[in-house]
């Protein structure tokens, strides 16, 4: 028999959280920064909403904390906690002065005086001593031995307000044993306060954490345990020499979330594109028809023609003419074998051009691996010297501080030797820059040279890169240019690398980088017919 119980939802139960909602937050935070360990970081501390669940970060539930500890410091008066207890021992020290009076003159009455007078001004110190001394008189002995009840309190509240005493500058005055209880309140709030900081998930208490700040809370941490949980069990994230890493899956899944954001620009802003003479295998696009020309593909849109038809009015048979002929649009592909070369010098750091370039990097592999599967894509970076980039390596590459020239030269050669494994028709290079070359190779030696001067050329630099430029040319291979730095020097430099290779150049910012490089490669691909 199925029994069924329901109960009132407290917002404590579980919610289901998708994996690849998870994961695309964590891809949000991933174009900030290449490090994964460092966004898994910022999605505890950011939180997220995901599939209409708020989930609080560890940063917003930090701050409900410290502003409790604030509303503290700024209502109560500490120094007012004290002073009961000075009273009481005052008292007992008037009494034991009026018993030591009655004895006669001599060594033990002056003894007993300089012993009071001697005693240390910290007040449970004070108490220390007396509690070891033969008091004379009996009820100043039973008000030290009830003041050294609550000794272990008066120790750990002067601990306390050595601590903290000046941040406390409220108008309300408390008592000793309101101020004990106030500091063992503080201290569960600063235990809160530093489990949170350090973002030790394992180490919050759920019953502490209800009774601080609520059930919402609990729930806040709970979905973000789950998060993490999602984002192994989903198969996103792989451990790779003691460190988390993405996995083959997780990096597929970025280029997706990258090409799916680029797509979406393009849809808003409707960005135009450069038609190709170079004609391959046709793909049928149902959403869109178009009259019928004599040559092209006879993609027949029956309805769209027999609406054509019916519309001039008549019989049956029914009667066909030419212009009634809809045919479907086709997009006619053409295979190609592309270099993406991403400049990884260390002013690519700056205005978040390298994260920009990266993603689109991913976004046009996973563009490839999807639609164009025939077509060899690759990433080369080059700084002072080039390197070729595995896919799997993309999402944690960074620019590069120790080597901080740029050798475009030794990128397009690499580029070279790449495309020359891979015959195609169409060969493309694809540079991604913010800067004119400062390296390269000359007699199989490695050759650095600042420029001349601020916003400069490097000669040298120069005219060895547009040689290899020319030797690029010759093999028949194609480089775009897309700068993200307008500088003259930069401009004047590719200009003269155009004008030799006939390939084409555009400036565009780090935030469009994406939309303008997606158009430029898919109307390579591609005429529309």
């Amino acid at each position: 028999m199925l029994t069924v119980r329901y109960t009132t939802w407290d917002g404590t139960q579980r919610t289901h959280l998708s994996p690849r909602r998870s994961f695309e937050r964590l891809a949000e935070l991933l174009g900030v920064t290449e490090n994964v360990e460092q966004a898994l970081e910022w999605l505890l501390r950011k939180g997220a909403e995901l599939d209409g669940v708020e989930v609080q970060g560890l940063d917003a539930l930090l701050e409900q904390v410290r502003d409790a500890l604030r509303a503290h410091f700024r209502d109560v008066d500490l120094r007012s906690a004290f002073a009961e207890l000075w009273r009481r021992l005052e008292e007992a020290l008037s009494r034991e002065r009026a018993a030591i009076e009655r004895l006669p003159a001599g060594d033990e009455r002056a003894a007993r005086h300089r012993a009071l007078a001697d005693l240390p001004t910290r007040l449970s110190e004070a108490l220390e001593a007396l509690g070891g001394a033969a008091l004379l008189d009996a009820e100043a002995r039973r008000i030290v031995d009830e003041l050294l009840e609550r000794l272990d309190d008066l120790r750990d509240l002067e601990e306390f307000s050595r601590r903290y005493g000046e941040r406390f500058h409220g108008a309300e005055s408390v008592s000793f044993d309101e101020a004990v209880e106030l500091m063992r309140e503080m201290e569960r709030w600063r235990a809160l306060e530093e489990a949170l900081a350090r973002g030790d998930l394992d180490g919050l208490d759920p019953g502490e954490l209800e009774a601080l700040l609520g059930a919402g809370a609990v729930r806040s941490v709970q979905l973000l345990r789950q998060m993490l949980q999602t984002l192994w069990q989903g198969g996103y994230l792989a451990q790779r020499e003691g460190r988390v890493q993405l996995s083959p899956k997780g990096i597929r899944r970025i280029g997706q979330l990258a090409l799916r954001d680029i797509y979406q620009g393009l849809l808003r802003d409707r960005a135009g594109g450069h038609e190709t003479d170079y004609r391959g295998l046709a793909e049928i696009r149902p959403d869109q028809t178009k009259r019928y020309v004599h040559g092209e593909p006879l993609a027949l849109d029956l309805v769209g023609t027999l609406k054509k038809a019916v519309s001039r009015g008549g019989g049956l048979p029914l009667e066909l003419r030419p212009e009634d002929f809809e045919v479907h649009a086709c997009d006619h592909t053409t295979t190609s074998a592309t270099i993406l070369l991403l400049d990884m010098s260390w002013s690519m750091s700056w205005e978040g051009r390298f994260a920009a370039a990266k993603r689109v990097a991913l976004a046009l592999e996973a563009l490839i691996r999807a639609r164009f599967p025939k077509d060899f894509f690759a990433v080369v970076g080059f700084y002072t010297r080039a390197v070729e980039i595995r896919v799997r390596d993309l999402p944690s590459a960074s620019w590069n501080m120790g080597d901080p020239f740029t050798n475009l030269q030794d990128g397009l050669r690499m580029a070279s030797r790449l495309l020359a494994r891979h015959p195609s028709r169409n060969r493309h290079v694809i540079v991604i820059t913010d800067g004119q070359p400062t390296a390269y190779f000359a007699g199989g030696r490695l050759h650095c040279e600042w420029p001349l001067s601020f916003g400069g050329i490097s000669v040298r630099a120069a005219q060895e890169t547009l040689r290899e430029v020319e030797r690029v040319t010759r093999q028949g291979i194609v480089i775009n240019t897309f700068m993200l730095d307008d500088s003259p020097s930069l401009r004047a430099f590719v200009e003269r690398m155009t004008r030799i290779n006939k390939g084409r150049a555009l400036y565009t910012r780090p935030d469009r980088l994406g939309e303008y490089l997606l158009v430029d490669y898919l109307t390579k691909k591609r005429k529309r017919v």
